[in-house]
């Protein structure tokens, strides 16, 4: 029986509708983030937390006060400064009221976007394990099914946050938005037909491998998008200590975990998820040397996943040893996905070698 044949067809064409269908879902979900954040953007609850992170420029204190003494007499005590935040990122400033901003109507489009992603998220489970079962075995032989898991996977962590009654609901949008682009790139450019495996990739270690690599590389976007918006959120509560114009953007702004609350949610994150990536380039040296007689051979997949290690490496370093906070931390940790993201598409699409097998 020819390798061809061994596909089911039908189940193939199964996990293309539940894929295109799930697209569908996420768009609404997205529109229903979109509504959110605008409705949010109007209410009380938005504009006091606003206040709350503004100083009072009609109204500064002074700085000294005059305490009255025992004896009758007084005496000038110099009035400690305030201190709202270092260059590092340690303002003592509050969270905002997240997405909605308080907003009833708000809240009600947040909770609508959060059922059409489950929805969405099953659709698309749905066609990642037919996918699987239309030729019986992992469904990330190509570019195209490891970019449908990967953000498979990346909603299902976010879910699961959610479930755990983590309030994460900020990131809601650009996930969604990340989720759509991903998938739009996946049933366009790298589309592949449902079929067999080349016989490099026919191990258990594939099992193993790779999916350590979905899974690491699914965690580390959600700290990457932490971290871009702490660097927009910083920026935001910088304007605002000094009294300036946030700009156009500072109703969204003002509703987001204080910047101190993202940069340490990406850096627990990052450090989290750090040993399943190393695990994953173990792993594929074991695989390497059973599939090609050598543990390490320079190939340019080997070489930018162990670039991506070194650069978080060097952050999570940098964080634990020489207390870098702030931005200098996050340019750094963006700089460590930059890396995953060339290995993940740069590699795979320009840079020919023993994994040029993707299906590009």
């Amino acid at each position: 029986m020819s390798l061809a044949a061994a596909t089911n067809e039908n189940l193939a064409h199964v996990s293309n509708v539940l894929i295109y269908s799930a697209m569908a879902v996420y768009a609404l979900a997205f529109m229903a983030h979109i509504a959110e954040w605008a409705l949010g953007s109007r209410s009380k609850v938005a504009r006091t937390a606003a206040a709350l992170t503004a100083p009072d420029a009609a109204a500064p204190a002074p700085a000294t006060v005059t305490v009255r003494t025992a004896g009758g007499g007084t005496t000038v005590l110099e009035r400690p400064k305030v201190v709202t935040r270092s260059a590092v990122g340690s303002r003592d400033v509050p969270d905002g009221p997240g997405a909605a901003g308080g907003s009833e109507q708000g809240d009600l489009y947040g909770r609508i976007a959060i059922g059409l992603t489950a929805l969405a998220f099953a659709m698309h489970v749905g066609g990642v394990l037919s996918r699987a079962l239309s030729v019986q075995r992992a469904p990330w032989g190509n570019m195209y099914e490891f970019s449908t898991t990967f953000s498979a996977v990346a909603v299902a962590a976010y879910l699961s946050l959610l479930a755990a009654k983590k309030n994460l609901r900020w990131i809601g949008l650009p996930l969604v938005t990340t989720v759509l682009l991903d998938l739009g790139l996946a049933v366009t450019v790298l589309y592949t037909d449902s079929d067999q495996l080349v016989p490099a990739l026919h191990s258990y270690w594939l099992w193993i491998h790779v999916s350590c690599a979905i899974v690491s590389g699914a965690v580390l976007y959600l700290g990457a998008m932490a971290t871009l918006l702490y660097l927009f959120r910083d920026r935001y509560e910088e304007k605002t200590a000094a009294g300036k114009d946030p700009g156009r953007l500072g109703n969204v702004l003002q509703r987001l975990p204080a910047a101190a609350s993202l940069d340490k949610f990406a850096y627990r994150v990052n450090a989290a998820i750090f040993p399943l990536w190393t695990f994953t380039i173990i792993a594929g040296a074991i695989w390497a040397e059973a599939a090609w007689g050598r543990y390490w051979g320079w190939d340019p997949k080997e070489v930018w996943a162990f670039i991506t290690w070194v650069a978080y490496a060097c952050y999570l370093h940098a964080r634990a040893t020489a207390g870098w906070k702030g931005r200098k931390a996050a340019y750094l940790a963006l700089i460590a996905f930059g890396c995953f993201l060339f290995n993940y598409y740069g590699v795979n699409i320009f840079v020919g070698g023993k994994h040029s097998y993707a299906g590009v």
